[in-house]
């Protein structure tokens, strides 16, 4: 999610940005009450999700046996009371069948167990993924950039100001990650650099995730790439392809202008894609290129991003075959996507646009958190009934309907019940777009500080990195070596500019212990996490 910050002590009150013409942009603060206005159409959505292909599968499997089973009968000509003689154990002569019926009812039942075995849905893999870690000397602390900014001339006094006051609140540490172009004194922000900041990453992380799943990159089917502000042609697809020298049938696909949650809409675009094309791997590439998306202006609703957003990107691959199924981490089990661009206030409250002077940047309307807010509630109401035990769904009706009859008879207020979402899941992997994002969020779904922590160290070592914050945490979640049972849940939550926000949910396959990490962005640092950030 495009970044938001405000000082310490207005996390509950509305943040105001004036702009070099005086004008107040105004952002509310705060998510609004979960139970507030839940639609029980959402609610069904998530009951229709639950019926999975698998399961009606799985009953259509068994209704066409019973019409077999009834045929084979009928055509067998077995009489009605000669059926109970089957169960009391009595011999019943079956040399009088015909051998033509005999040989039709088989028939009928080999053609529905393979017409079953050619149609079930099968279970899509993670396989492995990665991260991709720049070079040391493209590190930089949070004064080295402030001071980058002040270099530049770009900027006016308040603005550099501003600048200093958000960076040391954001959540930020001194080793965050920028490209060459933009710590090139002057600055150079060209496509030649773009390409090379594109190119190091995704071949930084592909290189990685080959070495460690020892897959070929000939063995790759689909690949779906996902960058929302960079989309030169060729293609980023093609920038892979042709680097790898990928097979010439390969499925590729190149999605832009998505933000933030395009990570989670490219895994789900992956399942379905593999839904349809058994034994078959997908590779998943999520990046942003901050090069050409710099901003050198004074409107400060578009100078965030310079604040928050750093350098850097995730691959992950994703099978279907069964033989891959015993070396793969995780199994997905659901995907969840919200998409509330029908609203103009949605579809325009993270906008790309031209300031006053025509200098181009990425603007956050004052309505964004209570945009968020109602997404991340359509989302959470889609997904409750998919993942929740049947006590929390309970309670949530209950007072649901509490509420609703308090209302009509003009009695108190119901305090809500935010359902326990740690019932449902054992790890959190929540997008790392902004400090008070992740507050309001674990205040909201009463998270505690260690759920949250993979958030926040990824926000610190890292920064905001768009899409591939997911993979960050939870290569922080396995380095640690939180993920210790088979049957673990990690839920990702991601939102996006559009307005847009998903989930995807996993159950660990295996105990995933640090020496089953290979190649990890943390284990360098692991040692220092976590940190107690402090905020002036």
């Amino acid at each position: 999610m495009e970044p938001i910050e405000m000082d310490k002590e207005r996390l509950t009150a509305e943040m105001a940005f004036k702009d070099e013409s005086s004008a107040v942009i105004k952002i509310r603060r705060g998510l609004p009450d979960f139970l507030q206005s839940v639609k029980l159409k959402y609610v069904k959505l998530g009951y229709g999700y639950s019926c999975s292909p698998r399961s009606a599968m799985v009953f259509r499997f068994l209704v066409a046996l019973a019409f077999a089973a009834a045929t084979m009968f009928y055509l067998t000509r077995i009489q009605l009371d000669r059926i109970p003689q089957l169960w009391t154990g009595q011999t019943v002569q079956l040399e009088s069948i015909h051998a033509a019926t005999r040989l039709a009812g088989s028939a009928i039942l080999v053609l529905v167990f393979r017409l079953y075995w050619s149609k079930r849905s099968r279970p899509v893999y993670l396989v492995d993924f990665a991260c991709y870690q720049p070079e040391d000397e493209r590190k930089l602390s949070v004064e080295s950039f402030l001071k980058m900014s002040e270099d530049s001339g770009e900027f006016e006094n308040e603005t550099l100001h501003f600048q200093r006051r958000i960076s040391c609140r954001s959540g930020l540490g001194d080793n965050t990650y920028f490209p060459r172009g933009i710590t090139s004194n002057p600055p150079n922000l060209c496509m030649k650099e773009a390409r090379a900041e594109a190119e190091a990453v995704m071949f930084g992380a592909l290189d990685t995730l080959f070495e460690k799943t020892g897959v070929r990159p000939r063995d790759v089917d689909i690949l779906i790439v996902n960058c929302s502000l960079f989309n030169p042609t060729p293609s980023l697809t093609s920038m892979i392809v042709n680097h790898y020298k990928l097979r010439s049938d390969i499925k590729s696909y190149n999605l832009g202008g998505m933000g933030c949650s395009a990570g989670l809409i490219s895994v789900d675009m992956a399942k379905n894609l593999l839904k349809a094309n058994p034994n078959s791997r997908a590779v998943v590439v999520s990046t942003e290129n901050i090069t050409l998306n710099w901003y050198f202006g004074n409107d400060r609703s578009m100078l965030l991003c310079n604040c928050i957003f750093r350098m850097g990107g995730a691959a992950v691959l994703l099978s279907n075959r069964p033989g891959d199924r015993a070396r793969s981490k995780y199994e997905l089990l659901h995907t969840v996507r919200t998409h509330r661009g029908a609203a103009d206030n949605c579809y325009k409250c993270v906008y790309q646009r031209e300031d006053d002077k025509g200098t181009v940047g990425v603007s956050l309307a004052r309505e964004l958190m209570e945009v968020a807010g109602d997404a991340l509630k359509t989302n959470i109401t889609t997904l409750g009934p998919l993942v929740l035990p049947l006590s929390e769904q309970l309670k949530f009706f209950m007072t649901y309907l509490r509420r609703k009859a308090a209302m009509m008879m003009g009695a108190g207020k119901v305090k809500p019940y935010i359902p326990d979402f740690t019932k449902a899941f054992e790890h959190f992997c929540i997008h790392a777009g902004g400090r008070a994002v992740l507050d309001e969020l674990q205040q909201n779904l009463s998270l505690s500080d260690w759920h949250m922590e993979p958030s926040r160290m990824t926000l610190h070592r890292f920064g905001n990195t768009s899409s591939s914050s997911l993979w960050y945490e939870l290569a922080y979640t396995e380095a640690k070596g939180r993920v210790s049972r088979r049957g673990h849940r990690v839920w990702q939550i991601a939102f996006g500019s559009g307005f847009k926000c998903n989930s995807a949910v996993w159950r660990a396959l295996r105990p995933i212990n640090q020496s089953d990490c290979g190649p990890n962005p943390w284990l360098d640092s692991l040692h220092r996490y976590p940190v107690n950030v402090k905020y002036p």
